[in-house]
């Protein structure tokens, strides 16, 4: 293994009498530099336009939420706040309520979700770096709601607007067999301020104190509908989990932020495996260059291997010496190419050269040890089954010499 090995990275390093084979192990070369360039700067652009669409619903996302496991609602006291506040890794805690209402203002209407928080929200999330104008919720004064862009400009609201509220209208929850009355729950709010997240979030959610929202839905004190954590990095969610269910009377699930959003990580996931297969595919079509290169290399060195079988060298070993050559292909161009990338993509997470079209941000692109690890592994795999395809049955032929001459 020794003497092909050496063999080999002589093959590698020496020029050809012939300049078409040179020219061909050369564009070989270039091109499981460039594929492989390719595949790590189009999957670090991913992940950075990744983490770039998740920062909008990450600013709105706690780490974790707790939820009940059965209904809408469920009872939370001061003493299970205080148990989950003396947990180590919780830094922060808030109750909420979340509702499907009906909110109308002057001539038009539009359903959307109240979200009626403690004064410890923002503690959370941080809610004050959302709002674009306006204020936070004034917790002294319970009838002030904060509402989203997208809300706002389809409602026409404006901001301390004392001359028109906003009027916010859940259903009545009647008794089978009871129609009198009015149908609807329904309290007038003056808009604080109005928040921007993204587009589907500035259109879903109002925000109000948690006493608002008891009120407007005639639920008691202490009735919740879930219950956001902010922790630190790293927590033990089991222990988490397992504390949960031992403190709370009524059972509850733990939800992480991935969870929260399930639907919009699966996709992300999907088409991260999408890219990676497709680029995938343009590295195979790159290593049928190397395909080519080591066949004309055996033909170029037909002369060289007869004297190699004379002089004792086994058959199995010149083929071992083609194999690791194509191997040293993959391996050094694998290796430019990943440090020709991963200089464009530092380049552009540090001094941004690349912007947007039409805007003055810099295109996300994120550097990780994972892709670098991926796309190093992924070429060595092709490679060597490519390698191993082109010098298939060479051995036999080998030992056919050998035997004939």
């Amino acid at each position: 293994m020794t003497v092909a090995f050496r063999i080999a990275l002589r093959y590698f390093f020496s020029k050809s009498q012939q300049t078409v084979i040179n020219r061909i192990n050369a564009f070989a070369l270039f091109m499981v530099v460039v594929a492989t360039a390719t595949l790590f700067i189009v999957l670090s652009a991913f992940d950075g336009l990744k983490d770039f669409g998740l920062s909008f619903s990450n600013r709105f996302d706690p780490d974790f939420e707790i939820q009940p496991a059965q209904g809408k609602f469920f009872t939370f006291s001061p003493e299970e706040q205080q148990s989950l506040l003396n947990f180590p890794g919780v830094v922060a805690i808030s109750p909420v309520i979340e509702e499907k209402v009906f909110l109308s203002f002057k001539e038009k209407s539009q359903v959307a979700y109240l979200k009626g928080v403690s004064e410890n929200y923002s503690s959370v999330i941080a809610v004050a770096d959302l709002i674009m104008i306006g204020d936070w919720l004034d917790f002294q004064e319970t009838n002030n709601v904060v509402a989203g862009f997208g809300i706002a400009a389809a409602l026409s609201l404006g901001v301390y607007d004392y001359t028109s509220y906003l009027n916010i209208a859940v259903p009545k929850k009647q008794e089978a067999g009871v129609f009198s009355g009015a149908p609807f729950n329904q309290k007038a709010a003056t808009v604080m301020g109005l928040y921007q997240i993204s587009e589907d979030l500035d259109k879903k959610y109002v925000f109000s104190s948690a006493d608002f929202a008891q009120q407007l839905l005639g639920l008691d004190s202490l009735k919740y509908s879930a219950v956001v954590l902010k922790t630190r990095p790293k927590i033990d969610r089991a222990a988490l989990q397992k504390t949960i269910q031992q403190q709370f009377k009524s059972p509850v699930v733990l939800v992480s932020r991935a969870e929260q959003n399930a639907a919009l990580y699966r996709m992300l996931n999907l088409e991260n495996a999408a890219i990676y297969f497709i680029f995938t595919l343009v590295m195979i079509i790159a290593l049928f260059n190397v395909i080519g290169a080591l066949i004309m290399m055996v033909l170029d060195k037909k002369k060289q291997m007869k004297i190699l079988l004379a002089m004792g060298v086994a058959p199995r070993d010149i083929h071992r010496i083609f194999l690791i050559l194509g191997i040293m292909i993959c391996f050094f161009g694998g290796v430019i190419g990943l440090i020709l990338s991963s200089g464009v993509v530092l380049l552009q997470e540090t001094a941004p050269f690349i912007y947007v079209p039409g805007t003055s941000l810099p295109y996300p692109v994120v550097f990780t040890f994972k892709n670098l690890f991926n796309v190093f592994f992924t070429l060595m795999f092709l490679g060597t089954l490519s390698a191993l395809w082109a010098t298939r049955g060479l051995h036999r032929k080998m030992r056919h010499q050998a035997i004939h001459s």
